[in-house]
């Protein structure tokens, strides 16, 4: 199972690499994407706690 597992690992760095290679502005839109909605998700988690002690 390591074996398998360590094998999927490596295809998918060597995808990404080939991606950033191939693509880089295709790639950098995908992590600003990725970024951006993590940000979204941390500002909606503070918004909530603060109407939550607002009451």
């Amino acid at each position: 199972m390591k074996l398998v597992k360590r094998i999927v690992v490596v295809l998918i760095i060597a995808f990404a690499a080939f991606y950033l290679i191939t693509r880089p502005q295709d790639a950098a839109n995908a992590v600003q994407g990725a970024v951006g909605a993590v940000w979204g998700a941390g500002v909606a988690v503070v918004d909530f706690f603060t109407a939550l002690v607002q009451g």
